[in-house]
């Protein structure tokens, strides 16, 4: 596309924001019909669909890509204003993060980049397979992602950060109803366990027990899964060594496979977007992952 119309692409950016053309509108403070014609002028240009008009309106590919662009155009000059001198912008920057990181390290690495603020972060939770989709569509500028990872060519680049280990935790008066006769076949069979990944706690089980059958279970999303069940007694499950590493020194935990556990390898994947606050925040976050992960 020739000589792109940056106003037009603040709105297809608000629009892809806000889901609608109706709150873009709101949001620019323009009229409906005005993000309309930008829109369509944009489309007319592009000769292609940008947006798939729904509730809520979706960017196609090549929206999403012109999106980004309008996103990234935005960071480069938030860059320049540091360095003329003027008065700085707060440029958004979008991230997806696993859950388990969300709870333990991540928080931790927020302290530097948003004191004093220097950009404001849009983070989601998102499971690896689509925080790796995010990233390289090029809705997120970064993701940190589980699993092994390939660096490919002209796609973000991809560091690792170490890894996240979980145990087998339970409080001592469910393992002592349960798992009285110790961490068994028997007792797994009957026992309710309270899954957030399950391909990863079946194959614990079988690593521990060479069990591969049914067991009872609970499938929550992490944050339930720890407080309401795991610390509430309702069930035992994997957990972040990190998060429940005070409740097992002063045994509101106990490990019920000491020894057994579960390392799962961490990675950063990043657009190489050369601006002091991608810079920054990708610098961050691999100090922050690496001083406590494994």
């Amino acid at each position: 596309m020739d000589n792109l119309d940056y106003r037009a692409l603040a709105v297809l950016d608000a629009v892809v924001s806000q889901g609608s053309f109706e709150k873009a509108a709101l949001a620019l403070g323009i009229s409906q019909s005005a993000v309309s014609q930008r829109i369509k002028a944009l489309e007319d240009a592009a000769g292609r669909l940008l947006i798939v008009r729904g509730q809520p309106a979706v960017p196609t590919g090549l929206g999403q890509r012109l999106v980004s662009h309008h996103r990234n155009v935005k960071l480069m000059e938030a860059s320049l204003d540091i360095d003329l001198g003027n008065q700085i912008s707060m440029p958004e920057i979008a991230l997806a993060v696993d859950a388990a990181s969300l709870a333990t390290w991540f928080p931790l690495s927020l302290q530097p980049l948003l004191s004093p603020p220097r950009c404001q972060l849009n983070v989601q939770v998102a499971a690896p397979e689509l925080a790796l989709h995010l990233v390289r569509e090029g809705s997120v500028f970064g993701c940190v992602a589980t699993g092994a990872a390939e660096q490919q060519a002209n796609g973000p680049q991809v560091t690792p950060l170490g890894n996240m280990r979980y145990v087998c935790v339970a409080t001592r008066a469910f393992a002592n109803h349960w798992f009285g006769d110790g961490f068994i076949t028997d007792a797994v069979q009957l026992a309710p366990a309270v899954v957030c990944d399950r391909d990863m706690m079946n194959g614990f089980l079988h690593q521990v027990l060479e069990w591969r059958g049914a067991y009872p279970h609970h499938t929550l999303p992490l944050s339930a899964a720890s407080t309401e069940c795991v610390f509430g007694g309702l069930a035992y499950g994997l957990l972040p060594l990190q998060q429940v590493s005070a409740a097992l020194a002063d045994e509101r935990l106990v490990d019920l496979a000491p020894g057994q556990v579960v390392d799962v390898p961490l990675h950063w994947h990043a657009w190489n977007l050369d601006t002091p606050f991608t810079r920054a925040l990708s610098e961050q976050i691999v100090a922050t992952a690496r001083r406590y992960l494994l």
